[in-house]
């Protein structure tokens, strides 16, 4: 078994625990590799690999980035070097993503008090994200403000894909994502495929993806199986990851750790190309 975590979020995007909080328990979950990959944003990549070096844990720069393919959220994950990741064009490209979903936020407050009579100040909203705002800040900011429903219930109700107060995060298109993060030499994954629904997984890989996240905090053993034998049909390389977001009583997502990968020569093979490149 090969214990890595290349999925996890912290308060630079919609997670809670900081990036050094993040290294801390891959250190103590003797993790092999661990990866930071916020939500469109490489904000806490620095204080990451800081924090890595002194604690002597492997860790792997990396993002989530939103994207959108036949009507539906894609997310990319993208793996960097640390040579690779701290790329000013890259970093302006991701700023103006973090503008868009602030504007995003001001359109979903408005929603959800013309839909739902929720009524929230949006300073309020944006103080609850260190750099990337998203739904997670705003389901936090109508707990504070005292209306009685938990996290679940809210994306369920109000601000899911689904819902009337609901907007997109972006409309950078799947094709142009792998494109961006490719132009920056990023190995770049299909997240939790598992959630896709509107289209053949396949027929995304085939968009130019170098892997997949095969194993998932909410796949079944039956999920997971399928996505292996299909990164090998596909000759692609896997990942795994707990999506670790540190909300409480959130049960959409892991803690640190919490999956692991069976000992595949394609995670080793990833793992050289990365240390090969930088």
């Amino acid at each position: 078994m090969f214990k890595c975590d290349l999925h996890t979020h912290s308060i630079c995007s919609d997670g809670r625990f900081t990036p050094k909080e993040i290294i801390g328990m891959a250190k103590k979950k003797e993790l092999n590799y661990i990866s930071l990959t916020d939500h469109d944003t490489l904000t806490g990549i620095n204080e990451a690999i800081e924090e890595a070096e002194k604690l002597n844990v492997n860790f792997i720069p990396g993002i989530e980035l939103s994207t959108e393919y036949n009507g539906e959220s894609i997310h990319v994950l993208g793996f960097f070097t640390k040579e690779t990741y701290n790329n000013p064009k890259l970093n302006k490209v991701l700023n103006e993503f973090k503008e868009n979903r602030i504007a995003r936020a001001y359109k979903i407050v408005e929603n959800l008090k013309k839909f739902h009579n929720i009524k929230l100040d949006i300073n309020k909203v944006l103080s609850n994200g260190k750099d990337t705002i998203a739904r997670p800040h705003i389901a936090k900011a109508i707990i504070d403000a005292g209306y009685h429903y938990d996290h679940e219930y809210i994306f369920n109700n109000f601000i899911g894909n689904n819902c009337p107060a609901y907007i997109p995060s972006t409309k950078l298109s799947t094709i142009d994502g792998i494109k961006l993060l490719k132009e920056f030499n990023a190995l770049v994954f299909l997240a939790h495929p598992v959630l896709i629904k509107k289209t053949p997984v396949e027929d995304i890989l085939n968009l130019g993806f170098d892997g997949l996240e095969a194993i998932y905090y909410r796949n079944s053993k039956t999920d997971t199986i399928k996505f292996l034998d299909l990164a090998q049909k596909l000759n692609l390389y896997i990942s795994c990851g707990s999506d670790c977001h540190g909300i409480p009583n959130d049960i959409s997502h892991g803690n640190v750790g919490d999956v692991n990968i069976p000992q595949d020569d394609s995670i080793l093979h990833m793992l050289r190309w990365l240390q090969l490149q930088g």
